[in-house]
């Protein structure tokens, strides 16, 4: 089978609208994880509530993702990109307008919790559609600018609660309602993308795949039959792809432990630094996600210049060095931390922020992309919620200098699994990855060398 038509520059309007499509997903992604934080000042002055809840209101979106990613990563592979693509932006919509109208703590932690499901779902969605629509030359590019369109949601938010922190006490609920009204706007033009030709041949519906390839390109294209097994998410462990399997959950889960912990609480670290003001601690830290996008940028440029393996090294040098600094200056000022935190996520996003979204669909063989995308969302989950709930009881224990020994010793070890285990798959269809993966297994007699 051969999807190089999918390399025709006659495609890049329709890749990019594919690409559009998803990074509005990644988009909402972005927001509502971030939103929370900064109108939680806003909501511990309208309810009162221990420091307990506080944390599960912050973490119950990411806990929420951990389920929706492994669980409906694997229903991607099982029923389609397309139908779980419009259905977890419904989640969106629903469980983010109810947050706007919880009566509650409890209330608003439990919606916060299912539409983190969809939030966490539309990781391996989005990334994977994506992947299996665009050229070789510009996947990269294509799947990073996903990871940079998180970063926009993140500073969006704090953009939002800016303009609306001056509507008084209910201002928290229209900075979550906000979220909801984008999710509807996604959700409509979301309806109109075709499923994938990948999956459908993976499942075995060819002549579904060469009448989607025909309308998209115009072409008569005769795929042949996929000859190959299906396999199972429990693949992802077999001896063959081991390797890749803990390289993608192993740098995913470490940038997820330092950049949410950085992310969820500038807005706290900040604020004894503020003299009250409000939205001081919203300018220091929109200044470090406005950063954090640059990154973003910046990596989404050099991807397919430089290549993925050269990339990932750079970002977890960078948020390394950023974050020993930080951990070295028992007295910082202001200043010192917003630059300092700035540093810390324009290289974090640069590599690790954005190339989540590229390893975990290049590496994996397309019956069961979906589903290793998923898996390594669900383990970077597992690190952002040790990054929110882990670094306040640290701060307590040690005091917040100290307490970022703990991030940067998550940059360190992401730092090592990129330097042994990261690949290189620029410029590389995504059936010639597997397909030299399956030659390299083969002659190293390995007997799970028939994935593709």
């Amino acid at each position: 089978m051969s999807f190089e038509h999918l390399d025709s520059p006659q495609l890049k309007r329709f890749q990019r609208k594919v690409t559009l499509l998803s990074a509005g997903g990644t988009f909402l992604d972005g927001f509502d994880l971030t939103v929370i934080a900064v109108a939680m000042p806003l909501i511990l002055d309208h309810w009162e509530f221990g420091p307990g809840m506080q944390g599960l209101i912050t973490s119950s979106a990411v806990i929420g993702s951990f389920i929706g990613a492994i669980w409906l990563g694997n229903l991607t592979d099982k029923y389609g990109r397309k139908a779980m693509y419009v259905v977890d932006l419904l989640a969106f919509v629903v469980f983010a307008t109810l947050t706007a109208f919880a009566l509650a703590p409890w209330q608003l932690a439990l919606f916060r919790f299912l539409l983190g499901i969809g939030i966490g779902a539309d990781y391996p969605i989005s990334a994977t559609l994506v992947s299996e629509f665009s050229a070789t030359q510009s996947r990269g590019r294509h799947s990073t600018s996903l990871g940079a369109m998180w970063f926009v949601g993140a500073v969006v938010a704090y953009l939002v609660g800016i303009l609306l922190v001056p509507l008084g006490e209910n201002a928290w609920r229209y900075m979550l309602l906000t979220g909801a009204i984008f999710a509807l706007i996604v959700f409509f033009f979301r309806v109109t993308l075709p499923e994938s030709p990948r999956w459908l041949t993976a499942r075995g519906r060819e002549k579904e795949a060469e009448e989607i390839m025909l309308k998209i390109t115009g072409q008569k294209v005769k795929i042949q039959p996929n000859m190959k097994p299906k396999q199972k998410i429990s693949s992802l462990f077999t001896k063959g792809l081991f390797r890749r399997t803990f390289f993608v959950c192993g740098f995913w889960f470490c940038y997820a432990v330092a950049y949410y912990g950085i992310s969820m609480y500038t807005p706290t670290i900040l604020k004894p630094f503020t003299h009250g003001s409000q939205m001081m601690v919203y300018i220091g830290s929109g200044t470090v996600s406005l950063l954090g996008l640059i990154g973003a940028i910046i990596g989404m440029n050099l991807v397919e210049r430089i290549g993925r393996r050269p990339l990932i090294i750079t970002s977890f040098t960078g948020l390394s060095i950023a974050l020993i600094i930080l951990a070295l200056h028992p007295s910082p000022t202001m200043a010192f931390l917003v630059i300092l935190f700035s540093f810390a996520v324009l290289f974090a996003n640069m590599g690790g922020g954005i190339l989540n979204f590229v390893y975990p669909t290049e590496l994996f063989p397309t019956g069961i992309r979906a589903s290793a995308s998923g898996l390594a969302t669900a383990v970077s989950r597992i690190g952002s919620i040790m990054g929110i709930l882990v670094f306040p009881n640290l701060v307590v224990a040690w005091g917040n200098s100290k307490a970022l020994w703990f991030f940067a010793a998550a940059g360190l070890l992401g730092l090592l699994i990129s330097a042994i285990l990261a690949p290189e798959t620029k410029g590389k269809n995504l059936e010639l990855i597997n397909q030299e993966f399956d030659e390299k297994n083969a002659e190293a007699g390995g007997k799970n060398g028939n994935l593709a």
